[in-house]
C-alpha cells in the first residue's frame, strides 16, 4: 500500500516532514537536523529502512511499504523529565492506534507496545544536540515476519485482519505527540505517570523478569516513581527502582 504524503501534508500544512523512499534510520537523519536546528516538531518518515534503530543497539524489522518508521525532534523545555516523556510517547502511539484503528495495545514498560503479549511498536528516545529525538516503529500492515520474530513481533493488520493507511495513522501520531507533550510542558509528568498506569498491564502487579546485562530481578511491580521508573518488589521484600532493562512475564 503506497504512502500518500499529499495528504498527511494537507492535514498538517506547518509541519516540517522529511519524507525518504528508503534510508538506513530515521533516527540520525532526525538527530543531523536537530544539529543544524530545525523546529521543534519536525518529522522524518521512511518507507523503508535499511537499519533501523532499537533499544540496546537491537535492529528494528523496517520492511519497505509496510509499516510507520518515523522519528520527531522534540525542543520542549522538559529534558529533565526524560523517562516522562518516553512514557508520554508510548501513550501517544497508543492513542493513535485506537484512533487509526480500533485496536487497543497494552504498554510494556519503558516503551513497547503490545498486542496479545507481542509487540507491534516500540518507541527510542536519545538526546541529541539540545533536542529529543523521539523514534516510533509501529508494525502496521506486516503479513509475517522472520522466523527469528515471529513468536515476539505481531501487526495491526493480523491483529484486525486488514490493512490500514498508514498516513492517517502518522498524522494521529504527531497529533497525539503534541497533545502529551503540552502536558508535560502544563502540568508536569505526574498526569503522564498515572494514564500510563492506567493503560498499562506491567505497571502493577505483575510477575516480571527484568534482564539487566548479565544479571536478572525478578518480582513483582509495584508502580512507578515519581520520575517514571519502574517499582518491582523482590520477593525478599526489597522494593528496588528499575532504571533500564528487558521487562518480561515470569512464571
Amino acid at each position: 500500500m503506497g504512502f500518500d504524503l499529499g495528504e498527511v501534508r494537507r492535514r498538517m500544512p506547518s509541519r516540517a516532514l522529511h519524507w525518504h523512499r528508503r534510508m538506513d534510520s530515521t533516527m540520525t537523519e532526525a538527530s543531523r537536523l536537530a544539529a543544524e536546528g530545525c523546529a521543534s516538531g519536525t518529522a522524518v518518515i521512511a518507507d523503508e529502512q535499511t537499519a533501523g534503530i532499537g533499544r540496546h543497539g537491537h535492529s528494528w524489522h523496517s520492511e519497505a511499504g509496510l509499516g510507520l518508521y518515523v522519528s520527531v525532534v522534540l525542543r520542549q523545555k522538559f529534558v529533565d523529565s526524560f523517562p516522562g516523556v518516553t512514557l508520554a510517547v508510548g501513550l501517544a502511539a497508543r492513542e493513535a492506534i485506537v484512533e487509526a484503528t480500533g485496536v487497543v495495545c497494552d504498554l510494556r514498560w519503558p516503551n513497547d507496545l503490545l498486542i496479545g503479549g507481542r509487540k507491534c511498536a516500540g518507541i527510542l528516545l536519545n538526546l541529541e544536540s539540545k533536542a529529543i529525538i523521539a523514534g516510533i516503529g509501529i508494525n502496521v500492515n506486516h503479513g509475517g515476519f522472520p522466523e527469528q520474530l515471529r513468536e515476539l513481533a505481531t501487526s495491526l493488520r493480523i491483529a484486525a485482519g486488514r490493512e490500514f493507511r498508514r498516513e492517517h495513522l502518522l498524522v494521529e501520531l504527531l497529533l497525539a505527540m503534541e497533545r502529551y507533550t503540552k502536558l508535560i510542558e502544563e502540568e508536569g509528568i505526574k498526569p503522564v505517570l498515572r494514564l500510563f498506569a492506567q493503560a498499562s498491564s506491567y505497571v502493577s502487579g505483575m510477575r516480571v523478569r527484568v534482564e539487566q546485562g548479565e544479571t536478572a530481578l525478578e518480582g513483582v511491580t509495584a508502580g512507578l516513581d515519581e520520575s517514571g521508573f519502574l517499582l518491582l518488589r523482590q520477593d525478599n521484600g526489597k522494593l528496588v527502582t528499575v532504571l533500564a532493562g528487558g521487562v518480561r512475564p515470569a512464571s
